[in-house]
């Protein structure tokens, strides 16, 4: 599978396709199609769905409908596609934030350290930046804060200074063995994958994309319009939550729901990697 949609049915219910079964709605994050094609399965036969993504691999497990219009972008660019597609205001936009499992498994993208492969990270694979370019390029305090800001690292002075003095890494098990002294068995995934998250936050630019897109969705949601974000580390989370909650107080749109959503115990169990997830929901006004 290439990857199992999280929170699907919870995302999707906040749309309230029910309402407009004829609007038109747009899935961010295109991914292995899960939340595509349950969207799909609700839209009426004049609706549209517009998809995005920007890796090549998820852009081929597009729903083959004809209700459906797939680009191949970065959703920092929401905005600017859905006002090229002149269809005006949406009725809905889901993002499922992260890394998708395919993503991950693939020891090639080199996005995990449980794979010796090269330091790639990168989402879309006509990007320059990789995380090999980061590790040997970046000063010691560019790589300190970026350990710092997207791994939330309190030695995150000293991880930069032991990637310094070992200039020329390119594969992340070289990476993870440069700063082995800082970890141990016990320790290690919780460690690397601070690590890894930082580096992969860099390379694609994570956290600003996420402004741009939330920022977009305001701009072409129409009113009663949903959005419905998942998120899965508390970086992605700040983001959204400080969002809607500055949207609410000029009036812009209204939280629905007093707290996140999250994973029942029996998707959790199903599927472990849904266990930080966090499902927000808010309606244009």
């Amino acid at each position: 599978m290439y990857h199992k949609a999280v929170l699907l049915k919870e995302s999707v219910d906040a749309l309230n396709i029910g309402e407009d079964k004829d609007g038109i709605y747009a899935d961010a994050t295109l991914g292995g199609g899960g939340h595509s094609r349950e969207i799909l399965g609700r839209l009426g036969a004049m609706g549209k769905l517009v998809v995005f993504d920007q890796d090549e691999d998820a852009i081929a497990n597009a729903p083959a409908d004809e209700r459906v219009i797939t680009i191949r972008s970065n959703f920092r660019f929401l905005e600017n596609h859905i006002l090229h597609l002149g269809v005006g205001k949406i009725s809905g936009v889901i993002a499922d934030l992260g890394v998708s499992s395919h993503q991950f498994d693939t020891p090639e993208r080199g996005f995990s350290y449980r794979f010796d492969s090269e330091l790639d990270m990168r989402m879309n694979k006509l990007s320059r930046l990789t995380a090999a370019d980061i590790v040997n390029n970046y000063s010691q305090d560019e790589l300190a804060r970026v350990f710092r800001q997207y791994g939330e690292l309190p030695n995150a002075a000293v991880v930069a200074k032991l990637i310094c003095n070992a200039r020329g890494i390119s594969s992340t098990a070289e990476l993870a063995q440069v700063l082995k002294k800082l970890y141990n068995p016990v320790s290690a995934k919780k460690f690397l994958s601070k690590v890894f998250q930082a580096l992969r936050i860099e390379v694609n630019g994570e956290m600003r994309a996420l402004q741009d897109l939330l920022t977009g969705c305001k701009m072409v949601l129409k009113s009663g319009g949903r959005l419905s974000v998942i998120t899965y580390h508390s970086l992605e989370d700040r983001i959204v939550k400080n969002f809607l909650r500055d949207c609410k107080n000029e009036g812009s749109f209204i939280i629905v729901g007093k707290r996140p959503i999250e994973p029942s115990e029996d998707e959790m169990e199903q599927n472990p990697r849904s266990r930080s997830a966090k499902l927000r929901i808010a309606e244009r006004v």
